[in-house]
């Protein structure tokens, strides 16, 4: 969920541990990608199209100051971006938006969409990352180890052993004690200029993309190009606590990609 690093993995040595640690850290962000869109597949999420463009205008604009304000070696904002932080949360109840459904704003190769969460939704939410994370870590392991243990090389059974040993707590990694204990707010990122937006909706979230993207602009349905599945996408997860309950916000900013973003 963290912004990649801006140094490759072919600009510095790699250890077998640093190996291990690299994948760990794309399956965590894939994990967080399926628990956030799978709702519609999962819990029965709506689709609904009522977050108005004053709205969306209003949270995109504020989402960015809040990004802005944060400290560039931490999620954890400061104490001077908490108003607004929290007025995003505090959204659904403001303007009797539902929760856990995905709100969303379109315009022709644009799309905002908005989800929150509170209370016990937050909960699950955490318990399907934990889960997604570790189905992912497992069937790697077992297909590394399958793969490559017969080649008794030291370096691959150092990063075998290193796969091994990985433990990651999602919650600890998201910094949910930390909210919980200190009423902080906490924003992070996950970005990327292409996103395939048919792995997007029909895999992850189990529907057409025109039912998310909308008709005019959904790839078409007969041998769509990889031009025409790409989007630019950026997801902010927003975390705290409001009115004494713990909150999330998942706002998803899509463009296609040859719209020039």
């Amino acid at each position: 969920m963290f912004d990649d690093p801006s140094e490759s993995p072919t600009e510095r040595s790699i250890t077998p541990a640093d190996r291990a640690r690299e994948k760990a850290d794309e399956f965590r962000m894939h994990a967080e990608l399926a628990a956030v869109f799978e709702a519609p597949r999962k819990f029965g999420a709506q689709v609904l199209s009522d977050l108005g463009a004053e709205v969306a205008r209003d949270l995109q604009r504020t989402i960015g100051k809040v990004e802005k304000a944060r400290l560039t070696e931490t999620p954890v904002l400061p104490p001077d971006a908490w108003p607004d932080a929290s007025t995003v949360l505090a959204i659904p109840k403001a303007k009797e938006l539902s929760t856990q459904d995905y709100h969303i704003h379109r315009r022709p190769g644009e799309v905002m969409m908005a989800r929150w969460l509170t209370g016990d939704q937050v909960e699950t939410f955490y318990e399907r990352l934990q889960a997604h994370f570790d189905a992912a870590v497992g069937a790697f392991r077992e297909e590394e180890r399958q793969s490559n243990e017969w080649k008794q090389d030291p370096a691959t059974l150092q990063y075998l052993d290193a796969l091994d040993k990985l433990e990651y707590r999602m919650a600890d990694r998201y910094l949910r004690p930390i909210i919980r204990q200190h009423k902080i707010f906490v924003l992070s990122t996950q970005a990327a200029d292409e996103m395939d937006i048919m792995h997007l909706c029909d895999y992850l979230m189990g529907m057409e993309a025109a039912d998310v993207v909308g008709k005019a602009s959904a790839p078409p349905e007969e041998e769509p190009t990889e031009r025409d599945r790409a989007w630019f996408f950026k997801l902010f997860s927003l975390r705290g606590i409001v009115d004494d309950a713990e909150s999330m916000c998942f706002f998803t900013y899509l463009q296609k990609s040859d719209e020039g973003w």
